[in-house]
């Protein structure tokens, strides 16, 4: 277990902002994360948890406590039964679990960050999520600390959401299981209308592991949602806002005020969100309010390949990337009514 004092913590985030941390411990082994815990809670000081710091936006001043930078191994593979340690860097497991012919987790390949922060957050994307594969999560329990196993539906999972993310400081993941599906090297079916477009197939359809593997990296590293040190595109939390979810009273009146604004014939993207519930696109409300690709003169602006990324140009503060999301919040606030929810995690800071 690695202790250091001051610690820096931009580098240990994918926007490369924030301030240190009075102390930063690296932890390699379950024992390590939970002896740390341990020793953070009996003394009373605040902890911040740190995966791939693909989801953290850490203000200036840093973090006055301790920073538990979590980087156990561990990839364990059973048939169809797969356990990441929570440390785990995520795209390298899909990519290892599409080399074994398991197919549930192929269309989240390049999403950035550690196995850990997957349930947390529900990650998902191109119509796969985490939770319709995942069966157990093993956290330490912060409140009776214990190590407990969470099945699947004691996680509360819904959209971006889970009783994790509900109360981040009760539960610190230490592993995650997952089941995949042996389907003689064919993905699970693809569901997301863009990912079949690029495939060249139907909604429903199977293909190729390794061909929807790649097409969904490629459609990723379009919009800048692959990580690399030399595009600034990509120095940013991915997706900085999560998709409204409205009742029908609400889309109805967001869809009156899309007509006022942009003409009768306009059509705002709509999904089936539930019982009562629709789904919108935050992509498409910032860019019809008027932050297209590449907004904005600072060190912080919107990344010239997709709008829903808000990125580091190399020199910008934390203050920098707030004060645009902010100007993007009351832009899309005034245009349609609807408020935009950040996706990431704030530290020290608010939106």
């Amino acid at each position: 277990m690695q202790v250091l004092h001051d610690a820096p913590l931009a580098p240990l985030t994918t926007f490369r902002l924030g301030g240190p941390a009075t102390r930063l411990i690296t932890a390699t082994t379950d024992a390590e994360v939970i002896a740390a815990v341990r020793e953070a809670d009996d003394a009373g000081t605040p902890l911040l948890v740190i995966g791939g710091g693909s989801n953290l936006v850490i203000g200036d001043k840093g973090f006055t406590g301790t920073a538990l930078r979590i980087a156990t191994n561990g990839f364990e593979l059973d048939g169809g039964k797969l356990e990441l340690a929570a440390g785990e860097v995520w795209t390298d497991a899909v990519a290892r679990t599409v080399e074994a012919g398991l197919a549930g987790i192929e269309c989240l390949a390049g999403i950035p960050g550690s196995a850990g922060a997957t349930p947390i957050q529900n990650v998902g994307a191109y119509g796969q999520e985490v939770s319709s594969t995942i069966t157990e999560v093993i956290a330490y329990d912060r409140k009776t600390r214990e190590t407990v196993t969470l099945k699947n539906a004691d996680c509360a999972f819904s959209y971006r959401h889970s009783r994790f993310k509900a109360d981040p400081e009760r539960h610190v993941v230490l592993r995650v299981r997952f089941a995949l599906e042996d389907a003689e090297g064919l993905s699970a079916p693809i569901k997301y209308a863009e990912t079949a477009r690029a495939l060249g197939v139907e909604p429903g359809d199977r293909v190729p592991l390794e061909k929807a593997r790649e097409t969904v990296l490629k459609l990723r590293s379009g919009k800048g949602m692959v990580l690399d040190p030399e595009d600034h595109d990509t120095w940013s939390a991915g997706s900085f806002f999560t998709n409204p979810i409205l009742t029908d009273e609400e889309f109805a009146a967001f869809h009156a005020r899309v007509e006022e604004r942009l003409g009768s014939a306009a059509a705002p993207p709509a999904y089936p969100a539930g019982d009562g519930h629709t789904k919108t696109s935050a992509a498409w409300l910032i860019d019809k309010s008027g932050f297209t690709k590449g907004y904005g003169s600072g060190p912080a602006r919107i990344s010239t390949k997709h709008t829903l990324a808000l990125t580091n140009r190399g020199e910008a503060t934390t203050e920098d990337l707030l004060a645009l999301a902010r100007e993007v919040v009351a832009g899309v606030r005034d245009a349609f009514g609807i408020t935009l929810v950040n996706e990431p995690v704030t530290v020290g800071v608010e939106l």
